[in-house]
């Protein structure tokens, strides 16, 4: 019998992007990882999915997007109320990388493909 996606052995990835292409760019990653993505459009979003779900594993989200809290805020807030779920920040727009929770991994837009989908296999191991 076929496995189903969202089987009870995948492991899901928060991808948190409001740019609708940059959320399929993301989610191409996400599934050449070998994991399942799980959209948020922005981070009230994330936080909503992740009070109602216990099987993300992995948060992926943009710095920059709208809502009451930035990409950074929202690594922090995962950090304090998930600690096991690994983080990945991505932006285009920070010159310097930003002060993110201990772990946390961070790159710069454009994608290095190769690089994210590397350290996602590397975070969900």
């Amino acid at each position: 019998m076929e496995k189903e996606p969202g089987r009870a052995d995948s492991k899901f990835v928060l991808v948190v992007e409001d740019e609708p292409l940059l959320l399929l760019m993301a989610a191409d990653m996400v599934e050449g990882a070998g994991l399942e993505p799980v959209y948020a459009r922005n981070a009230d979003e994330a936080i909503d999915i992740l009070e109602s779900r216990n099987d993300i594993s992995i948060v992926f989200t943009d710095v920059r997007m709208p809502g009451s809290m930035d990409g950074v805020t929202l690594a922090a807030a995962v950090r304090d109320r998930w600690p096991p779920i690994k983080i990945m920040v991505v932006s285009g727009h920070v010159l310097a990388e930003p002060d993110l929770p201990e772990g946390a991994r961070f790159f710069r837009k454009p994608y290095p493909s190769d690089q994210i989908i590397s350290s996602l296999r590397e975070l969900a191991a």
